[in-house]
């Protein structure tokens, strides 16, 4: 499907105003830039926002506020859109705003509108040609759902399963080395029925691998209402459906399950928050597996663990990652 982009230059002091009118006209998939948000992130307003941040995101700050907002479009002889449908639009919202009860000195900014004309194919699946099946440990191959494959003879003499994944808006393709660590962990220290607890499942990838590597019960948990559904449609895509109890769920409250295994690829300050609550959720002898962990925050992370009383028994590393398993 073609739509038109349409970017409108502001001020921090416009944002709210130009959000309200537009979504007063009908327009309500919007998108806002708000250098302010860059800089709370940058100041860290939580302890567990972020770990690590891409050069691609250190180099949004010092944007100009902007709203973006996508138009469907009708072909016409002329083209996608009607270019004078769409100035009226916009001159409609100039007038408002300037007459609006924003107050005469309201500092609009510019109001200057760039447009693009793009396809949503440019997109919505092109980042699924970069998923591809992959063996992610001695006996796990992780296959997105639009693929098609079939294990040759040596793979199925080593005992390797195909686990089916589609994340959707979650997080966990298996492919990322923080998700392949703690798949590595389970696979070495999962024995045959153990019970599982998977805090943060996202995708639900590492609960299925639980299954395909012969768990018993197995509760997954994640705060993120989008992340139970993807985990709920995994686990039935992977003949899973009601083999483990997959729902909304707060570690630190309202979860009562205890498992020999407790499992939990967050990121390092979400880890440390959780240390002692996990304990309340351990068997006696039971380990507890997390990974998310920045090189950097190791050291913070391994301390934070043995002050709430755990042992640690391993840490593996894959590029500037880190996994620890403590009891």
């Amino acid at each position: 499907m073609r739509y038109l982009e349409l970017v409108i230059h502001t001020t921090e002091e416009g944002l709210e105003p130009l959000e309200a009118e537009l979504m007063s006209m009908g327009y309500t998939g919007l998108v806002v830039n708000d250098p302010r948000d860059f800089q709370d992130l940058m100041n860290k307003k939580h302890e567990y926002d972020w770990d690590y941040l891409s050069e691609d995101v250190m180099g949004l700050g010092g944007q100009e506020p902007t709203v973006t907002v996508y138009l469907d479009g009708e072909e016409t002889g002329s083209g996608y859109f009607e270019a004078q449908r769409i100035d009226m639009m916009l001159e409609d919202l100039r007038q408002s705003l300037l007459n609006g009860d924003f107050g005469e000195s309201a500092d609009f900014g510019s109001l200057t509108v760039t447009t693009a004309l793009r396809d949503d194919g440019e997109w919505k699946d092109n980042w699924k040609e970069y998923f591809k099946p992959k063996r992610v440990s001695d006996h796990i191959m992780v296959c997105p759902v639009w693929v098609q494959y079939e294990l040759t003879d040596s793979e199925r003499e080593a005992g390797v399963r195909i686990l089916r994944i589609d994340p959707g808006m979650a997080f966990g393709t298996g492919t990322h080395e923080t998700t392949s660590l703690c798949l590595k962990a389970l696979e070495k220290y999962l024995g045959p029925g153990m019970s599982v607890l998977d805090v943060g499942t996202g995708s639900g990838i590492l609960a299925i691998a639980a299954r395909l590597l012969g768990a018993g019960d197995i509760k997954a948990v994640d705060i993120d209402p989008e992340a139970v559904r993807s985990a709920l449609e995994n686990a039935e895509t992977n003949g899973m459906a009601g083999e483990m109890d997959i729902s909304p769920g707060d570690l630190t409250k309202g979860v009562d399950f205890r498992a020999d295994i407790v499992v939990a690829n967050l990121m390092a300050d979400l880890v440390m928050m959780l240390a002692e609550d996990v304990r309340k959720h351990m068997k006696p002898g039971a380990r507890f597996i997390s990974s998310g962990i920045i090189e950097e925050k190791l050291d913070e992370v391994l301390a934070c663990l043995r002050e709430k009383g755990f042992e640690i028994e391993e840490v593996t590393e894959d590029g500037m990652w880190r996994a620890v398993t403590a009891v």
